[in-house]
């Protein structure tokens, strides 16, 4: 393999030993925050959704922030292969007029254009998502707290101050800023179906899914402070002002293993699994932990990306870069989502090995 590597925890490679990775063994696909990296896990989603998890049966939990959120609701689409591929074209061709003067566009204007995206995505399909036969469907948000429980011009940037203050101390106490709030799929029972993770390692409240807090939970859960606004007061759940799960949980490094539902495949941008946003920058947080003792994570070679566009993944930072150059960036996104056919090529050859194979092939997370 030159593009894909492959980690995975100690249970995860003790199952593979025995058995090896089939689709039947999944029981949780998480989807990370991260913005226009995520546009090199499309092939990945079309293979993972399209051809290799439909040869099982199992309820599978679907769990995602920000753009994770987007990708994970759209595996619940009757045609994933045509959803994603949509996904992707929409996502590459996103741009926003600039007001005189103005080097970035206003929050509120990139948040009205968002959020007409995602009525235009899935208007009229929320049956196909909410009443998945077999996903169940977590779109992960962070709910402000005290000062950040309304958007404000000057007491949001001062909690936001107090919330990576507080996450520099302990992630635990950054709780008093922010909550992780978590709107999840139904059971029959029309409750929220039980997460798959344990979440006694943050304040966390779970709210039932429903047509009603659909749009909002999902353009929360991709809300960048101060890039898009907050959405306030979600039908059905706590009032106050909803941003980017990310915030929380960048790359969901959540305690799977208690709650084991089977294995955690994760496609993912990178090997390091960050527990929170404000956590990027220490380094100390990244390593895994028992948390993920049964995930088998999938991420591309760091060679394999030095050959991408700009020796780089996708990120925010090229709608800077570009600028107005809409063409230019379009061909830098849309070069990097194609070379990552590649990924999926790559991992489907290796479900195709013996278990034997496989471990061999497998690093530890």
């Amino acid at each position: 393999m030159r593009a894909l590597r492959i980690y995975a925890g100690p249970a995860a490679r003790a199952h593979i030993e025995r058995q090896g990775l089939r689709p039947q063994d999944v029981g949780v696909v998480p989807g990370a925050a991260g913005g226009p990296k995520g546009l090199i896990l499309g092939p990945l989603d079309r293979f993972i959704f399209g051809q290799w998890l439909a040869q099982s049966q199992q309820p599978v939990h679907l769990v995602g922030a920000s753009i994770g959120a987007w990708r994970m609701a759209t595996a619940c689409l009757d045609d994933p292969v045509a959803a994603f591929g949509r996904l992707e074209r929409d996502y590459i061709a996103q741009d926003y007029e600039l007001e005189p003067g103005r080097k970035n566009p206003t929050a509120a204007h990139v948040s009205e254009r968002f959020g007409q995206s995602l009525e235009s995505f899935y208007g009229g399909r929320l049956a196909e998502v909410l009443q998945h036969p077999r996903y169940r469907l977590h779109v992960v948000t962070s709910r402000g707290r005290h000062l950040l429980g309304r958007e404000h011009a000057w007491r949001t940037p001062l909690g936001y101050l107090g919330a990576f203050l507080a996450n520099g101390v302990h992630r635990k106490a950054m709780g008093g800023w922010l909550e992780r709030v978590v709107f999840s799929s139904t059971g029959a029972d029309g409750r929220a179906v039980a997460l798959p993770f344990a979440s006694t390692d943050y304040r966390t409240r779970q709210v039932a899914l429903s047509a009603a807090n659909f749009n909002p939970a999902l353009q929360a859960s991709c809300s960048i402070p101060f890039v898009l606004k907050a959405i306030h007061d979600i039908p059905g759940a706590p009032r106050g002002a909803y941003w980017d799960g990310g915030i929380t949980d960048y790359h969901l490094h959540l305690n799977y293993n208690a709650r084991p539902q089977g294995l955690v495949l994760y496609p993912h941008f990178q090997q390091a699994v960050v527990p929170g946003w404000l956590d990027k920058g220490l380094k100390w947080r990244h390593g895994a932990t028992h948390f993920l003792d049964t995930t088998v994570l999938l991420a591309p070679d760091p060679a394999w990306i030095a050959a991408l566009p700009g020796g780089k993944l996708p990120d925010r930072t090229d709608f800077t870069r570009y600028g107005t150059n809409l063409a230019a960036r379009m061909k830098a996104w849309t070069a990097a989502a194609s070379a990552s056919e590649q990924l999926a090529d790559e991992f489907a050859q290796w479900c195709a090995l013996e278990p034997a194979q496989q471990l061999a092939r497998i690093e530890p997370l």
